[in-house]
């Protein structure tokens, strides 16, 4: 196999055989994609609406969690392990990782602890069956909620597992459940009023 430091990006898509996460890492900055069970997935670059709710969901997230001491707030598509042998390494817009479970961190390069929250941004290709199946992997590691913020209606999902949602619209506020007690927004603050469509 070919070593990842020493592709080119017109040569990637030529890449074959199971990659490892730590390849994936060593690649540096190849542009949006995930590793899904040990083959490289490229995506197209997110559309400048959900920038903006990532920051202002971030941004609102990190106010508190700063404000409290509890832990960190990560943006940017952060890698999170949801499996090993052959790995998967899903970028998640947002997440929350307690100082208790970052200390057990053990990875150099994307987490291999679960974060408490992760939040996913709709863009207006994803399907729901993609959706679906990152929900059930982040579940599976130990992430005890997950946001889908869908910016086009406004609105978030809440998952307290794969099965058990709540749905939270613009007027309403959403809670940090155990994960970030004391926590609430609104909605309309998290989607930010400047993106109003």
């Amino acid at each position: 196999m070919i070593a990842a430091s020493e592709l080119t990006y017109n040569e990637l898509p030529q890449l074959s055989g199971v990659m490892t996460g730590e390849n994936l890492f060593d690649m540096g900055d190849i542009g949006h994609s995930e590793l899904v069970r040990g083959k490289l997935a490229f995506m197209s670059p997110t559309g400048y609406i959900h920038g903006i709710v990532e920051v202002d969901i971030a941004s609102v997230l990190r106010d508190f969690v700063r404000r409290h001491k509890l832990g960190k707030v990560l943006g940017g598509e952060v890698g999170i392990y949801t499996q090993r042998n052959p790995d998967t390494v899903r970028g998640a817009d947002v997440a929350f990782i307690s100082y208790q479970r970052l200390s057990k961190v053990k990875s150099p390069n994307y987490l291999d602890i679960a974060p408490e929250l992760v939040v996913e941004i709709l863009s207006p290709n994803n399907r729901w069956g993609e959706i679906s199946e990152k929900i059930d992997e982040y579940f599976a590691i130990g992430v005890q909620i997950v946001w889908i913020a869908d910016p086009k209606h406004r609105q978030i999902f809440a998952y307290s597992s794969p099965t058990i949602l709540q749905r939270f619209k613009t007027e309403d506020r959403i809670g940090g459940g155990t994960v970030l007690p004391g926590f609430s927004a609104s909605v309309a603050e998290l989607f930010g009023e400047d993106n109003e469509r």
